[in-house]
């Protein structure tokens, strides 16, 4: 049995944005038990070239809408970014986990093939579907998910690895 482009993708997006939004519930509980203004965490990043938790969590759900879009030939859609709340971060991947529950496997399925081309910092980049998906998107998309996670523990709210992996 082979792996489908929709079986490696949308599952995949939808199980770590709702694990996202957990992580951001217990944050927000962290914060207010200890008094400190979520602003603090929101903008917390590791080193002073990195981006702060807020960009990487709209970079990681910037990743799950357009690669799925992509993917199914559709509109990628364009959020702002204009977040600076746990509250507004949950909003943004909560409009995310619905526009990628919009999709169906027929929608999906098929695009090993299909020709994508997005600028990045103004290059053209250009890719087949499979490729884009298991080289470009699903590891971009993990990084920043992964880094937001890390950003949390760096800031001491109780996270563990099967908060970031979810219930399978």
């Amino acid at each position: 049995m082979s792996l489908s482009m929709y079986q490696a993708s949308v599952p995949a997006f939808l199980q770590m944005l709702n694990n996202l939004t957990a992580m951001f519930e217990r944050a927000e509980a962290f914060a207010t038990e200890r008094k400190i203004d979520e602003a603090v965490l929101l903008n917390w990043r590791l080193a002073p070239d990195m981006f702060a938790l807020i960009r990487q969590v709209q970079i990681a759900a910037d990743f799950a809408k357009g690669t799925t879009a992509r993917l199914a030939g559709a509109q990628v859609p364009n959020y702002a970014d204009e977040e600076k709340s746990f509250a507004e971060l949950k909003q943004r991947i909560a409009k995310t986990v619905t526009f990628v529950q919009g999709f169906k496997p027929a929608d999906i399925d098929g695009s090993e093939d299909r020709d994508i081309t997005l600028s990045v910092g103004g290059q053209d980049m250009r890719f087949k579907g499979q490729p884009y998906l298991v080289h470009f998107a699903l590891p971009n998309f993990y990084f920043h998910a992964t880094t937001a996670y890390d950003l949390l523990r760096s800031c001491g709210v109780g996270l563990g690895k099967r908060d970031f992996i979810g219930t399978i």
